[in-house]
């Protein structure tokens, strides 16, 4: 087993829709959205320093508050601000590509200038996309051992569209192991995709009429927008979150089912008929988790409005903080609703394998299961994938002994090397110790807090070489968060904190000339 990363102080003064794809920057909110407030926001308590909220803004003497505050919903149009010359397309067609070109400047000039340390050393660094960068040797050397290597008949030719039957035997077994199912789940349940996105996709269609809308608290993971939209016709309507912490028991961006209730009410107001609600747990991009308590409370307002609930469980296996006991939905012994309880996984995340493209649906729904089945005629995964993923799902002495305890001692090195950063450079932030990302507060750096300026300083960011993802792309309500992702190898992070201070170093000395009063930096805790 490889030694945990070690992150050095060397550079210690160093410093969408889309997330994972995280360069979305023009629109996942509605035109209708409103300036975020510049007052001061409520503080954290000391309990939420101690249970891990990372350093959440103290209060600053800022402008007088010029605004009108958002709404507590807003059913998204993906399309506001649609244009296109492309004639020769069908309107569905237009409006993909435009989504295309409006969504993917800061991922394709990061691909086009992409950072390395021999060959372009000048190149953009990525603090943007969420993958896990850590464990390529773990992996490689696992994925290239003698049982990996297997070819027959039955996996060259068509497969049962849910998946090879002894895929989701494995499957089901792993996800009885890892989730702590009070009782083992079956094999029928199983759905095998080539990935989430294609998963939300294929949910999307099957459980609404185009025009309907998923509930979905924000800040999230900015692609749902895209993946349920482009074929399903699906909007999202947002449960709009806040950083201000009203007591001793609030965190920063908490979900209570009375937001959910006062979101839902809003949006059937309006005539929009909503399907069912998406939690991520733990959540991008806040790193929080749920509790079971909370579970059984999202669970139990989806099934009073009969509601399908869709569990994005992605991340369940990087919780590299043990206390914050994280528990899946299918853990919990009863489920309020089980035939409208559809759980998904893959092991883009916890496994590394971004581009491997393996996700799953866990659902005692049977017609459910079988329509996204039915459409894995377009999104299944080749014979000899599901082979090498049956058999990485299988190992659980490997990954349980070797692949985990390195996995997370590597994140937390990640993780305490970029917090320390932030807070040498005082900046708040929120963060719990799962998934492998930081939500960062930079809205001292806006001088009149507005999008367009958020949108500014992430260009900043990304014309001095270091890609990160803007609050926008999440749905934040708030101008001024960004996502910087932690889970990348030491130099870079490095080089990456350091290309982020000198852009912070200039912003700040911009808003300090033109500002009509002083900011009183924030004030900083350990976690």
């Amino acid at each position: 087993m490889g030694r945990p990363l070690r992150f050095t102080k060397q550079n210690k003064t160093a410093g969408q829709f889309l997330a994972s794809h995280p360069f979305f920057q023009m629109f996942t909110l509605t035109q209708r959205e409103a300036t975020a407030p510049t007052a001061c926001s409520g503080s954290a308590s000391s309990q939420d320093m101690e249970n891990g909220y990372g350093d959440v803004l103290q209060g600053e003497c800022l402008r007088k508050p010029d605004y009108k505050l958002p709404k507590l919903y807003e059913v998204g149009d993906p399309i506001a601000t649609f244009s296109s010359d492309s004639s020769c397309l069908s309107s569905r067609g237009r409006v993909i590509k435009w989504f295309w070109d409006s969504a993917e400047e800061g991922y394709r000039t990061y691909h086009m200038d992409e950072y390395d340390e021999d060959k372009n050393p000048n190149g953009i660094i990525n603090l943007g996309t969420s993958e896990n960068k850590l464990c390529f040797d773990l992996l490689s050397r696992r994925l290239t051992q003698n049982d990996m290597l297997h070819v027959e008949p039955s996996l060259l030719q068509y497969p049962d569209w849910r998946g090879h039957l002894f895929l989701r035997e494995e499957v089901a077994r792993f996800l009885s192991f890892y989730c702590k199912s009070s009782a083992p789940l079956k094999p029928e349940n199983v759905v095998v995709l080539n990935g989430c996105a294609s998963l939300f996709s294929a949910l999307a269609t099957v459980l609404c009429e185009a025009g309907e809308a998923l509930l979905i608290p924000t800040p999230y993971y900015g692609a749902i927008t895209q993946h349920i939209y482009l074929y399903g016709n699906v909007r999202l309507a947002y449960v709009y979150l806040d950083s201000k912490v009203t007591g001793l028991n609030t965190r920063p961006f908490q979900l209570t089912v009375e937001k959910l209730e006062m979101a839902l009410q809003g949006v059937n107001s309006e005539d929009v008929k909503v399907k069912g609600l998406i939690l991520i747990n733990p959540q991008n991009p806040l790193g929080d988790i749920y509790s079971p308590e909370e579970l059984q409370e999202f669970l139990g307002f989806a099934m009073r409005h009969q509601l399908h609930v869709i569990m994005d469980e992605v991340y369940m296996l990087s919780v590299f903080e043990e206390s914050l006991g994280y528990r899946s939905v299918l853990s919990l012994e009863r489920l309020p609703d089980p035939q409208r309880t559809h759980v998904m996984w893959s092991t883009s995340k916890d496994f590394g394998m971004s581009g491997l493209r393996f996700g799953i649906l866990y659902t005692e729904n049977q017609h459910v299961a079988t329509a996204v089945a039915s459409l894995c005629r377009y999104h299944g995964l080749s014979g000899l994938v599901q082979h090498q993923m049956a058999q990485l799902l299988r190992d659980h002495d490997w990954i349980s002994q070797v692949y985990l305890p390195e996995n997370h001692a590597r994140l937390k090195a990640a993780h305490t090397y970029v917090s320390e950063e932030l807070r040498t450079l005082g900046i708040p932030f929120v963060s719990r110790g799962a998934g492998f990302f930081i939500w960062v507060d930079l809205r001292k750096y806006l001088r009149k807090g507005t999008f367009e300026e958020e949108v500014l300083l992430w260009r900043q960011f990304l014309d001095n070489k270091v890609l990160l993802s803007s609050g926008k792309a999440f749905g934040c309500k708030e101008p001024g968060w960004f996502r910087v992702v932690f889970s990348d190898k030491e130099n870079r992070l490095c080089l990456g904190m350091q290309r982020m201070r000198q852009v912070l170093e200039r912003q700040s000395q911009v808003v300090e000339d033109t500002s009509p009063c002083h900011t009183q930096e924030p004030r900083t805790q350990p976690i």
